[in-house]
């Protein structure tokens, strides 16, 4: 963590380790690297947002998430393996999975349930702080890991970063600032999430994404994150060369989160 990380990302890191402990207690790190090295090769998730992008559509990670720890529950009716049939069907290009239980309501088993009801690559979504997380995280399926700047010191984001790709997974390096994504920019790797939402105050605004655009060399993708919820969102996005989305709590408070991403993106599929 960094001087600035803040409170709520401290508690949730805080908890991991704890968590981690845990399970190390029931599965060792040699056992998950077993399993992980038998676990179905990669589908390539950064190869599948480069390809959208390449002709000109909207690259889209759609969320499956059940719960917030500002929002409490979002979707009571909550089917992962359903949610990633209609994501597919509506032309979603990847799937992101929160796995974290006590701030998210997440779980391992709904990233295996909605890989295994479809055929797009699949991003974990925790808090990863550990290369015990990593192994795990391709033990269970996953194509991608998310990095979040804001949690890791330069030292751990490089190694967890190196031995991510050494798996065969794409990384999704998230940042909030201009300082996280200089950090970032020193590290091999073509993903590169923006989340619009300020963590200190909750605030959302798409100028997030817009104020690092100039500071960003072409060969990443750029992946902006929160605040999308009307085709204007899109268009302004569009318009300064960003077109690749992760969405989720839009969609997840539709009765059909896949109708509810045709909706919105019907312009750019």
């Amino acid at each position: 963590m960094t001087p600035d990380t803040p409170t709520i990302l401290k508690k949730i890191i805080k908890r991991k380790w704890e968590e981690i402990a845990e399970r190390s207690e029931q599965v060792s790190v040699e056992k998950l690297f077993e399993r992980a090295s038998e676990a179905e090769a990669c589908r390539g998730f950064a190869d599948a947002l480069v390809s959208r992008v390449s002709q000109n559509k909207a690259a889209i990670i759609a969320e499956i998430k059940k719960a917030s720890p500002s929002k409490g529950v979002i979707r009571e009716n909550f089917r992962p393996a359903d949610i990633a049939r209609s994501y597919e069907k509506a032309g979603a290009a990847c799937l992101s999975v929160l796995t974290d239980w006590d701030f998210f309501q997440g779980h391992e088993d709904y990233l295996v349930q909605a890989r295994e009801a479809c055929s797009l690559p699949v991003i974990r979504k925790d808090f990863i702080v550990s290369s015990y997380q990593v192994y795990e995280a391709r033990a269970i399926g996953a194509d991608c890991i998310l990095l979040i700047a804001a949690a890791l010191s330069d030292e751990s984001m490089a190694e967890l970063n190196s031995l991510a790709q050494k798996l065969g997974m794409d990384v999704l390096i998230e940042v909030h600032n201009a300082e996280e994504l200089e950090r970032t920019l020193v590290l091999e790797n073509r993903l590169l999430g923006i989340n619009n939402r300020n963590l200190h105050t909750f605030d959302v605004s798409l100028e997030t994404t817009s104020s690092m655009l100039k500071s960003i060399p072409s060969d990443r993708l750029v992946v902006t994150e929160s605040g999308i919820h009307h085709k204007t969102d899109i268009t302004a996005m569009f318009e300064q060369g960003v077109e690749a989305f992760l969405v989720g709590e839009a969609f997840m408070r539709a009765p059909d989160p896949g109708a509810e991403l045709m909706k919105l993106f019907v312009d750019w599929l």
